[in-house]
């Protein structure tokens, strides 16, 4: 069963839409492959301009899928991908993004939320933390913000999401998603190839830098974590909907 839709394209937009409602969207080994082929689709037909990163459902990613994990390798791979795509990528959200999720969104190079978007970096309440993920989101994010989000797992909305540069735009709360994404698209349309390559290239450099030079530890400290016996009731508890042993 395929965990992406049928790609559509309009004037030099292809459209990737997350569409597993069974897991809401949660990246599983299935949809990290996929979406990894789609990019790589993309990044080969001249007659893309720009992709955008949409999803079905009141849900834009549930993080890490529990039950079908990826490996850590895919996914990490995934988000450099997208990083690294010569061809910039647009996240559109209308709905909710938890934990890994938020590595897939911090990934894109330009993103638009609506007022029914909200996320949450749940890690720490599993027993975990957002390792990986750390790659795409510390370089693009508030520090003062990512250290609150990390440590409590709050959730927070578009606005608060935009003011600490973990998305590009808000749209306001009489305002749609695709309106405000219209003037970004209509920009990206007017560049030429070779001039969306080199700029992205320029404003990716630390991003990528980040992944060549801390992958592979921050692999094996997920791979610790997830591992451990605390990871384990965390992720059981969240599986049982019941308060994990820890909770005060």
């Amino acid at each position: 069963m395929t965990a992406l839709a049928a790609p559509t394209h309009d004037r030099g937009i292809t459209t990737l839409t997350l569409d597993s409602p069974t897991n809401r969207n949660a990246l599983s080994a299935g949809l990290v492959a996929e979406l990894a082929a789609a990019l790589d689709a993309c990044a080969g037909d001249d007659a893309v301009r720009a992709v955008v990163l949409t999803h079905t459902g009141n849900t834009f990613c549930a993080g890490a899928d529990l039950t079908a994990p990826p490996d850590p390798h895919a996914l990490v791979a995934l988000m450099r991908r997208i990083v690294a795509l010569p061809k910039p990528v647009v996240a559109r959200v209308t709905g909710h993004v938890r934990a890994g999720g938020l590595g897939l969104l911090a990934a894109c190079d330009i993103s638009a939320a609506g007022p029914e978007a909200s996320f949450a970096l749940t890690e720490s309440r599993l027993g975990l933390a957002p390792a990986v993920i750390s790659m795409p989101l510390l370089p693009r994010t508030d520090p003062r913000a990512a250290t609150r989000y990390y440590l409590t797992g709050e959730r927070f909305d578009a606005t608060e999401a935009a003011r600490i540069g973990l998305i590009t735009l808000a749209a306001g709360p009489a305002e749609d998603v695709d309106k405000a994404l219209a003037p970004v698209l209509d920009g990206l349309r007017k560049a030429s190839p070779q001039g969306l390559a080199a700029s992205k290239e320029l404003v990716t450099a630390t991003v990528l830098s980040t992944f060549d030079q801390h992958a592979e530890d921050l692999i094996a400290r997920s791979a610790a974590l997830f591992a451990s016996a605390e990871a384990r009731e965390g992720m059981t508890a969240f599986l049982e909907r019941r308060d994990p042993a820890w909770e005060l």
